[in-house]
């Protein structure tokens, strides 16, 4: 069973997909989500997320809270060292979530630089801008306007 590794502020814990789906929760559109657990009621809101990071800031109640999730790709990852802030220039950009692609930013050939928008991302109702971690150039773009894509899929090819 996969598990996340889930950094609220700044305690940790871990979390299954099951955990999740044994949550009594609606989502309210716009206005959140409504959740119970454990006989007690929480009014959620989603305030920001970058998705690149994998990072939400969310009012429970509303009170904040900043949450980060790794996966357990994110967390081999960090276990063996392979990410250090000084170096993390993407050569590619893969796809954070499954969603539908709405807009393409950039195209082949395009010099861009860190926090260049790259694409917008449709997911769980919600349009995510995705930004480039490093610069270079573009070498290719896997995806076009109105494709679906999976988790990890290239999305974009990048040279240094």
């Amino acid at each position: 069973m996969e598990k996340y590794l889930v950094k609220v502020n700044e305690a940790e814990f871990d979390l299954s997909k099951d955990d999740v789906a044994a949550l009594d929760m609606q989502n309210l559109g716009a206005a959140g989500f409504h959740v119970l657990k454990d006989k007690r009621s929480y009014d959620v809101q989603v305030i920001a997320e970058n998705l690149q990071e994998r990072r939400l800031t969310i009012a429970v109640n509303g009170n904040t809270y900043v949450i980060k999730i790794n996966d357990q790709y994110d967390q081999l990852v960090q276990k063996m060292g392979l990410l250090s802030n000084a170096s993390q220039k993407a050569k590619n950009i893969l796809a954070p979530m499954p969603g539908l692609i709405m807009d393409v930013m950039v195209q082949a050939e395009q010099e861009i630089v860190e926090g260049t928008p790259l694409l917008v991302l449709s997911a769980m109702k919600m349009e995510n801008q995705i930004l480039s971690q490093g610069g270079g150039t573009i070498k290719s773009i896997a995806v076009k306007v109105g494709d679906t894509v999976d988790k990890g899929q290239l999305i974009i090819e990048m040279e240094s």
